[in-house]
């Protein structure tokens, strides 16, 4: 079972200490070593937000920094909307914070999982190559 990315870990002792506070049962008691740790009890932290160096960019996403910077025209109709953040992996902001470009992905046939998400800060810019399921922060000082 995958939990949300928003959601933060939680140890087995604060389950357990959430568990005495709401009367869960029993049964819930901290696992012995060999005891597998009931599925509940764990979610998925969000994966940290990398750094990329601008250099590392593959030239497409170099381009769609170039688009950007230039105010477009963009390829895709979908390129500036809000990208609303729901994976939580990204600094939480107010809805309106990011806006998503297509970033060009050689042999595909459509948009492909590479995307530059930009943020209202200066030299905010995020690059994804798997769709939202990581992020990296591009490094303009390398």
């Amino acid at each position: 079972m995958r939990f949300p990315p928003h959601f933060a870990r939680i140890g087995v002792a604060a389950a357990f200490s959430a568990s005495l506070l709401v009367g869960a049962p029993a049964a819930f008691a901290a696992p012995h070593e060999s005891a597998p740790v009931p599925s509940a009890a764990v979610a998925v932290a969000p994966a940290a937000v990398g750094d990329i160096c601008q250099s590392e960019l593959p030239p497409e996403a170099h381009d769609t920094l170039d688009l950007i910077e230039q105010g477009g025209p963009y390829p895709y109709p979908q390129d500036g909307q809000v990208f609303e953040n729901r994976e939580g992996l990204l600094p939480d902001q107010d809805t309106g914070y990011y806006h998503e470009y297509t970033v060009e992905t050689p042999g595909s046939d459509d948009r492909g999982a590479k995307r530059i998400v930009t943020g209202d800060k200066d030299e905010e810019d995020y690059y994804t190559e798997d769709h939202y399921e990581s992020f990296d922060l591009v490094d303009y000082s390398c």
